[in-house]
């Protein structure tokens, strides 16, 4: 039996609601603003981390990016290294072990607030949140336009290796719910329990565009809906309003409503 990489149920869009982003609709703690981290710079029980990675054809290296800049006091998730490799397949979680061990040596421990961003605003940013969710990390939230917005606004970098912060415990506490295999997906398409949403290019879902890496079969699995991830986001790679999220949702006729299950 395969687990599926990215593939994961969410509730329904009333699951983001809460303080306020920086682009004006009700988020929950999933999401913070540019100003909220600038001023929570330092503090104890805050951790940042660059979970920025980018696809095998645009030849850019995400760890090396971040020793040129990065948010200071941030440490580098490499999704590709904190994965099980041994599977043949990209980014499949990884063993407790190897989980609890890198949480231990980030110093992140379950209750840390974590603050995940990546260098396209919305793109790699959000794997990171879910893995460390699924692990048993209860407090992880997204940079709301990432990188590129925090230069915009002008504000400090660093570069260069981070800095060590003091160990931390990490149980793994491994949340089954939020994550479907292949035989999952299966009986997903048999029972129609759920939506399975595509949130590739469309290009790619429709397969009139190849796969980024050689030997993948182009298209779709059947049934599924396409909602292009940069439909979600306005230009600066924050979240789009509330209203035009379950608009784009609606016409890919996607019910927010329901349980999904997402693959990219």
């Amino acid at each position: 039996m395969k687990e599926i990489g990215i593939l994961s149920p969410i509730k329904s869009l009333a699951d983001w609601s809460g303080t306020m982003s920086s682009n004006g609709w009700p988020h929950s703690e999933f999401v913070v603003s540019t100003p909220w981290l600038a001023e929570h710079l330092g503090d104890r029980e805050l951790a940042i981390l660059d979970g920025s990675w980018h696809l095998p054809p645009e030849k850019r290296d995400g760890a090396a990016e971040f020793l040129t800049a990065h948010i200071p006091g941030a440490q580098f998730f490499d999704i590709d290294r904190i994965a099980d490799t041994a599977r043949g397949l990209p980014h499949m979680l990884p063993a407790d072990e190897l989980f609890a061990a890198t949480m231990v040596q980030m110093g992140i421990g379950n209750d840390t607030h974590v603050v995940v961003y990546d260098t396209k605003g919305l793109f790699s940013a959000p794997r990171v949140w879910w893995t460390l969710r699924v692990m048993g990390a209860r407090r992880v939230s997204i940079l709301d336009g990432g990188l590129p917005k925090w230069q915009a606004e002008g504000r400090p970098l660093e570069a260069g290796s981070p800095v060590a912060r003091p160990a931390r415990k990490f149980t793994v506490r491994r949340d089954a719910a939020s994550i479907r295999d292949i035989d999952d997906v299966r009986g997903v398409l048999k029972s129609r329990a759920a939506q399975l949403v595509d949130a590739r290019p469309a290009a790619r879902f429709t397969g009139a565009e190849p796969e980024p890496r050689p030997g993948l079969t182009q298209g779709h699995i059947p049934g599924a809906r396409n909602v292009p991830f940069n439909m979600l986001v306005n230009v600066d790679g924050t979240l789009k309003p509330e209203a035009e999220l379950r608009a784009v949702l609606a016409a890919a006729g996607v019910d927010a409503a329901k349980p999904v299950v997402a693959s990219c």
